[in-house]
């Protein structure tokens, strides 16, 4: 996929919140960035028909399928990306990648470390055919989060020495909120653990170039029985006091660690599910001897930056507007002082990825890179299984097939 005029025929499977919000980012890369390769949206796969028929004619695919094999074995896919529950996230990834399709796969990897192990060896087996993937960490490609990267690794904060991160969200505060998939261990791997807190672990991760080495973590479900929803099938059943059918809550609500990085910063993460009020807040904080950046993803198009190195009389936080053209991304967007949304973040995550694709280079963060949070989710689950004892983080080239 080298020359100027090639397609890239994608295949998608899912197609609820994050497969509306991939397709917005297929639609869109083409008519935003200029790309040495052109992007179809061949087909889009989920189990109900009437349903991803619907999802087809609405999110702009060409044709729709009921059985992701079909579409993996399909000659007429060249990329295969997966917006599905993690339970099936190995199982897919794998078997496009044996069938040399690049593949795109959302977060976090895997549901287990012996999954995500077994993904990234096969990922790199098939690099080797010139075959690509990726982990979909969205967040880094935000043009403020990029910014933020930017300034640690020129230096401008001198030596990191904390590092503070907490993404809270609200949407299942209410008690009587059904057992949906999230809230399944089988089915999601862990709770706002793996959703949300999968994605601080690697914005800071990214954003210092530093990697958590060991964590003290605690975790917590609040409501351990909720309502089943309709159709739920396969799951333990009991009743509660109106006779309505419940089921268990087998995955954590919240999540807090402190942790080391390894180049010595100390640093503290909360995720959670339960935080009154917070819709989606993910802020981040990095505080170095030369100074101070902090994000927020509430306000997305800022960034917090304080420059110790200043005259005293002239220090004081400043608040950088990001969206110059000279900041990431932005060129191809719209005049200054023009914000731009969440929904960006994923076409410029495509972007990345069709870039890397069509010129033969690897994209990031590559499935190792995926893996290395998933070590890291696992020490936060074995420390707060011990209670709260100190766990190492296995390096993630240690945890690949040798």
């Amino acid at each position: 996929m080298s020359t100027q005029h090639s397609e890239l025929r994608v295949g998608m499977v899912g197609y609820e919140f994050m497969g509306a919000a991939h397709s917005q980012a297929w639609r869109t890369v083409n008519r935003v960035f200029e790309l040495p390769a052109r992007v179809r949206m061949a087909t889009i796969c989920g189990r109900d028909a009437g349903k991803v028929a619907a999802a087809a004619d609405r999110l702009g695919w060409d044709a729709y399928s009921t059985d992701w094999r079909d579409l993996v074995a399909s000659d007429d896919i060249d990329v295969v990306d997966i917006c599905t529950p993690g339970d099936s996230h190995a199982e897919i990834a794998l078997a496009a990648l044996a069938a040399g399709k690049h593949v795109i796969c959302e977060k976090p990897l895997a549901n287990t470390v012996a999954e995500a192990r077994e993904m990234t060896a096969a990922a790199a087996a098939a690099q080797a055919a010139g075959v690509r993937s990726m982990c979909g960490f969205n967040y880094r490609r935000v043009p403020a989060v990029a910014l933020m990267r930017q300034l640690v690794a020129e230096g401008r904060l001198g030596v990191l020495r904390h590092v503070r991160a907490a993404y809270l969200q609200d949407w299942i505060v209410d008690p009587q909120f059904p057992l949906v998939w999230r809230l399944q261990k089988d089915r999601a791997g862990s709770g706002a653990l793996g959703d949300i807190g999968a994605h601080i672990i690697d914005l800071t991760q990214y954003v210092t170039g530093q990697r958590i080495t060991g964590v003290s973590a605690v975790t917590e479900t609040f409501v351990k029985e909720r309502p089943l929803p309709g159709g739920s099938s396969g799951l333990a059943a009991q009743a509660d006091g109106n006779g309505r059918a419940t089921g268990a809550v087998t995955v954590d609500d919240a999540a807090v660690f402190v942790a080391r990085l390894d180049d010595g910063a100390l640093a503290t993460y909360e995720a959670s599910r339960f935080a009154t009020g917070r819709k989606n807040a993910l802020r981040v904080e990095i505080n170095g001897s030369l100074g101070t950046v902090a994000f927020d993803l509430e306000r997305l198009n800022e960034l917090e930056f304080y420059d110790a190195t200043r005259p005293t009389a002239e220090q004081g936080f400043s608040r950088i507007l990001v969206t110059e053209a000279e900041h990431p991304y932005l060129s191809a967007w719209w005049p200054p002082g023009h914000i731009i949304g969440y929904e960006h973040s994923f076409t410029h995550q495509m972007r990345d990825f069709v870039e890397a694709v069509a010129t033969g280079a690897d994209p990031t963060p590559s499935f190792a890179d995926a893996l290395q949070v998933q070590l890291v989710l696992d020490a936060v689950t074995r420390s707060a299984e011990l209670g709260s004892r100190w766990t190492e983080v296995e390096p993630a080239l240690a945890a690949l097939p040798v």
